[in-house]
């Protein structure tokens, strides 16, 4: 008698069912995204590694509710240099990783721009472990929107284990955190990385935080989709983003890691925004609503 798809799936390896995981995830994001902005449909490019395997990278651009919606799949397996197997605390290897990222930018400045990343490593050491998180980077702050987002990581959090939500927390607050800036990148989330032991009950985990993130976030957009706002609030949002850039491009481990295995540099670097401003020692004035936002960037806040 054939097994059922779901009794071979159990029996596949675990990175295969990991893979198959993030592949659907990729797809049932995309699709629903496409779906709420309305406008604009993502555009698909598969692209191969030079040392192995490769990805599936959609951009979605100019969309009614999104300026630029990037949601990339990866399966790679790629020397790592000294350098960055020191970071990883390995020693140079060949390592298979595979993940979903993605970084959404909305059209208006009263709709928060969010990532999400998870993803699985697996080095020929054996040393297996899962990682990943997600962060929400408002423009202007709603606190409805903050504890919203963050309730909704917490549920999946807690279904696992009721430690996993405050240390997560505790882990994105200090690692979304621009230290040439002395400021947050945003309001946090969930971060987490180097999560071994048991792999099966890690990655029934992993699985639940990427399928909450739908919930954690389209409610936001529907929210403040009809919000008002004018050309200071979109020039505040490209200041903003800015700052998201920065820490992209100087902090962010996915960005250091893909270019430091030789990963496609467009699908790396699909997160940064696709308009920016930096203005000189730019001060916020007091009481506005863009002052209140610094202050709780420079004091991350307990949204539960």
């Amino acid at each position: 008698m054939t097994p059922s798809p779901n009794v071979s799936s159990q029996k596949a390896p675990l990175r295969t069912r990991v893979e198959e995981y993030f592949r659907g995830l990729q797809e049932r994001i995309c699709s629903q995204l496409e779906v709420v902005d309305g406008k604009a449909a993502f555009k698909a490019d598969e692209w191969a590694h030079a040392t192995g395997g490769g990805g599936l990278t959609r951009v979605l651009e100019k969309g009614g509710i999104f300026e630029k919606a990037g949601v990339n799949y990866s399966s790679t397996t790629s020397q790592l240099t000294k350098k960055l197997a020191a970071k990883l605390n390995l020693t140079p290897q060949k390592v298979h990783a595979t993940g979903v990222s993605l970084v959404l930018h909305p059209q208006s400045p009263m709709i928060p721009t969010v990532h999400m990343n998870v993803r699985y490593l697996e080095p020929e050491s054996g040393e297996t472990w899962f990682g990943g998180g997600m962060d929400l980077t408002p423009y202007y702050l709603f606190d409805d929107d903050a504890r919203h987002f963050h309730k909704t990581l917490k549920g999946a959090c807690d279904k696992h284990d009721k430690n996993f939500y405050p240390r997560f927390k505790f882990l994105c607050d200090g690692y979304f955190f621009i230290r040439h800036r002395n400021e947050s990148r945003g309001i946090g989330g969930i971060f987490f990385d180097y999560l071994k032991g048991d792999l099966e009950k890690t990655f029934a985990f992993v699985k639940d935080a990427g399928n909450c993130f739908l919930d954690a976030y389209l409610p936001l957009v529907d929210r403040r989709k009809k919000e008002p706002w004018g050309k200071a609030e979109k020039e505040w949002q490209l200041i903003r983003r800015g700052r998201y850039a920065e820490f992209n491009l100087v902090y962010d481990r996915g960005t250091i890691f893909g270019l430091e295995t030789e990963g496609r540099a467009e699908s790396i670097l699909m997160s940064l925004p696709p308009e920016v401003q930096w203005r000189y020692n730019l001060t916020p004035k007091p009481n506005s609503r863009e002052a209140a936002l610094l202050t709780i960037l420079t004091h991350p806040k307990d949204w539960i």
